[in-house]
């Protein structure tokens, strides 16, 4: 029996590990987000539009990794919150380009300092090096997996 058709050893196996840290990751955000009434599409969702102002629902469902459908919906949600505006009618085409309200500005501050903190405990055992390193690996395994067109995913 090869190497290749004995499976995957779980306790070394990056993917599987990614997939386990990734899961971490999710869990203690919701944790520190539900609070504030967001879940992380929720989150994501903010902070994009805060970082990319005017981004179309296919642009940010891309974005937030959910489908335009899921995305629609929140952003509809989010409409009625007066978290985010959106045109009526849409100039171009059928996007309605979103952006966020000063109410949205806020909420995302409060989420924003939640997830930090977060990211600080995942990170506490890392040096500034290894930090960086990982930024480093990380990036490379997501160009290995995309193809040459899929770069602005």
């Amino acid at each position: 029996m090869t190497q290749e058709d004995a499976g995957i050893e779980l306790d070394t196996s990056l993917g599987y590990l990614l997939k386990e840290a990734s899961s971490a990751l999710r869990v203690a955000m919701e944790e520190v987000l539900r609070p504030l009434g967001m879940t992380v599409t929720h989150y994501s969702c903010l902070e994009l539009l805060a970082q990319r102002p005017g981004l179309s629902n296919s642009e940010l469902a891309r974005g937030a990794f959910v489908t335009r459908q899921s995305m629609n919906v929140l952003l509809q949600h989010l409409e009625r919150e007066g978290i985010v505006s959106r045109p009526a009618e849409a100039t171009v085409g059928k996007v309605l380009p979103a952006q966020l309200t000063s109410r949205g500005r806020r909420s995302l501050e409060q989420a924003t300092a939640a997830v930090r903190s977060v990211e600080v405990r995942m990170l506490s055992g890392l040096s500034v090096r290894d930090q960086a390193h990982a930024l480093v690996v990380l990036r490379s395994m997501v160009r290995s997996l995309r193809g040459p067109g899929d770069a602005d995913r």
